[in-house]
């Protein structure tokens, strides 16, 4: 899983890098298939901003929180995220598993016999 941290309109501090890594690393409990993960820290006058971007197979899920306080706002995010990934994964577990090998079977069986010979 690749990670990036960027930080608009201020300094990022090791304090912030270190959370948002240890919640990186938790993301990983609730899918493992995450190709990808940015977390993006903004502030503007007294509103902190936090947003994420996860990219998995086919899909990214985005999710936004704003405080006052940047450590509450990146927490609210993160718990938003694993929130989606834990939805997102039981949308896939949930999906007819018959349908879907019915539709790979008739796509690869052939539409002849290959017994057979014409003349």
């Amino acid at each position: 899983m690749k990670t990036r941290i960027s930080a608009r309109h201020f300094e990022l501090t090791p304090e912030l890098k270190d959370l948002a890594e240890e919640n990186f690393a938790s993301l990983e409990r609730y899918y493992n298939n995450i190709v990808s993960v940015h977390l993006i820290l903004d502030v503007e006058k007294h509103r902190k901003m936090a947003e994420t971007q996860i990219k998995v197979y086919g899909q990214t899920i985005s999710s936004t929180e704003e405080s006052a306080d940047m450590y509450a706002s990146i927490e609210a995010v993160f718990d938003k995220a694993r929130a989606q990934l834990k939805k997102y994964k039981g949308k896939l577990r949930d999906k007819d598993p018959k349908r879907i090998t019915s539709v790979a079977s008739k796509a690869t069986k052939p539409e002849t016999d290959p017994d057979a010979v014409d003349f």
